[in-house]
């Protein structure tokens, strides 16, 4: 029987003190899968879930051959969103404290290309980020890949899918021949496998089985005319009344049709696919992690990387035709043994996809009829509202400065005042709904840190500079 003690595994007694520090206590599914094969220094090709723990899979790989003496990139992470680059270089940073000072540089479009030259002029270790400014900071000239040691290609299909291919052609090319790469991915459809190829060398296939847990998830499916779809979806929302809810649609349009509706009968709405800026795609995020949404509207492709760790619902507004997206659909609630609702809508049309899902969750669908609208109940709120304020880390504001704003100087309860996400130019926090207009007014009138800051709830209109 395979061990998933880490302790089985050819890692330093620094790196298995470290693991122990940060809560690892056992190997998941896949980490029992492949880390013997990624620390044997193989090719790998991975099939893993987000929230498999996949991060620590291959980050564990990288240590493992740094060189903290010598100054150069010995990794390179390649995934296909910021969002996904910032968990990355968190997760490894974790990791590098057990071998002293490793620079790691996260580098992704939507920030200024400046900065990050002048951070790559002082060296680093491992370089973090997303194919196009990777692409664009070798054709400058000042990214040298020739040391990279271990190439990782995280959410390989997405990537693929949004037309990356051609670049990362190009950016393993800049790699030295003589490397480890490992490639991880959710789904591995055959024209994956086939580009696959090209980056790797008689690589390991590693696959498993992630099921969500039966037993944490409840699922159902209900019957519905083609036409019924928005209106069967504000029905559910309003009948189970999750505090958060990603409801997958299969196009943009339609995500944009839905998200429209569901304003009109006032539930608080946000939409995120593949045409948003990057930006605008961060401040959706903020707000649905925040509690500030009740409802993220996504397609397949523009959730994918997205790590929410307490999501009540998912609502498959357009069933997936593909089982195996439907089972990572419905994944991503129901985690950390807390309990979750999978509801899907399927016309008599789309039975046969429906079918294909059971046979691969191997046990019965239930269906149910759909709950009866209730005019009289109340449209469903989300808990919290959150404020921008127009600074950030490069004001040297710090979490614990809002904190002692709004609990010290205004006198809010912590239970109030939910997260606290500081970034360079701007800070958010959430407050809870039935205080936050009056913390926001109180908020104006004082100083943070010595100066009055301009603010803003974040469905309200942006403040101008």
């Amino acid at each position: 029987m395979t061990s998933t003690s880490f302790s089985s595994l050819p890692l330093s007694a620094e790196q298995q003190h470290n693991l122990a520090e940060m809560g690892y206590t056992g190997m998941t599914p896949i980490q029992t899968e492949s880390l013997p094969l990624i620390l044997a220094g193989k090719d790998v090709l991975a099939q893993a879930q987000t929230g498999s723990g996949k991060t620590l899979a291959f980050g564990l790989g990288i240590m493992q051959k740094i060189n903290p003496a010598f100054f150069g990139i010995q990794g390179l992470v390649l995934c296909p969103t910021r969002e996904l680059a910032d968990q990355v270089s968190r997760e490894l940073r974790k990791l590098a404290r057990a071998l002293g000072n490793i620079k790691i540089l996260t580098l992704c479009g939507g920030s200024a290309l400046r900065p990050q030259i002048e951070s790559l002029s002082h060296g680093a270790h491992i370089v973090v980020g997303t194919p196009g400014r990777i692409l664009d900071l070798i054709e400058k000239e000042v990214l040298e890949l020739s040391t990279v040691k271990t190439l990782v290609l995280d959410e390989a299909d997405r990537m693929i899918d949004m037309g990356f291919y051609e670049d990362i052609c190009v950016i393993t090319r800049n790699c030295p021949l003589k490397r480890q790469t490992l490639m991880f991915s959710a789904t591995y459809p055959e024209q994956i496998l086939k580009d696959s190829e090209g980056f790797m060398i008689n690589p390991e296939r590693v696959k498993v089985e992630s099921l969500p847990k039966q037993s944490q998830i409840q699922q159902l499916f209900y019957e519905i005319d083609p036409g019924q779809r928005f209106e069967a979806t504000a029905a559910l929302l309003n009948h189970f009344r999750p505090v958060s809810t990603l409801a997958f649609c299969n196009t943009k349009a339609q995500c944009e049709a839905l998200a429209s509706e569901l304003h009109q009968r006032g539930l608080i709405a946000l939409v995120l696919h593949g045409d948003l800026e990057q930006r605008d795609r961060e401040d959706v995020l903020v707000q649905f992690i925040n509690q500030s949404c009740s409802v993220l509207v996504a397609t397949d492709v523009a959730a994918r990387g997205l790590d929410i760790q307490t999501l009540d619902a998912v609502i498959n507004v357009d069933i997936s035709p593909n089982a195996e997206t439907h089972i990572h659909r419905i994944g991503r609630t129901g985690r950390a043994e807390a309990k979750g609702l999978a509801l899907t809508l399927c016309t008599s049309q789309e039975k046969f996809r429906a079918e294909r899902i059971e046979k691969a969750m191997g046990s019965p669908l239930v269906w149910e009829e759909l709950p009866a609208s209730n005019a009289k109940k109340r449209p469903l709120q989300p808990p919290m509202k959150t404020i921008c304020l127009r600074a950030g880390k490069k004001d040297k504001i710090r979490p614990g400065d809002l904190l002692g704003a709004l609990t010290k100087d205004i006198g809010l309860q912590g239970k109030q005042v939910g997260k606290i996400n500081i970034y360079d130019f701007v800070s958010f926090v959430a407050i809870e709904r039935s205080v936050a207009e009056e913390t926001i007014n109180q908020l104006r009138q004082r100083t943070i840190k010595g100066r009055q800051l301009k603010m803003r709830f974040m469905d309200e209109s942006p403040i101008l500079l």
